[in-house]
């Protein structure tokens, strides 16, 4: 394999790595939104 192909590959492999853990990191640190009570909006009242 010359440097060429060495850098390609390595340089493309940290890009989509990067990418994972950063969109990885951007999900596990989100905050939930508050979502409607479904039960409550069937009540009779």
């Amino acid at each position: 394999m010359n440097t060429s192909a060495l850098i390609l590959m390595l340089s493309s492999v940290g890009i989509v790595t990067f990418a994972t853990a950063y969109f990885f990191f951007r999900v596990v640190t989100a905050k939930p939104k508050p979502e409607p009570d479904s039960y409550t909006d069937n009540d009779p009242v």
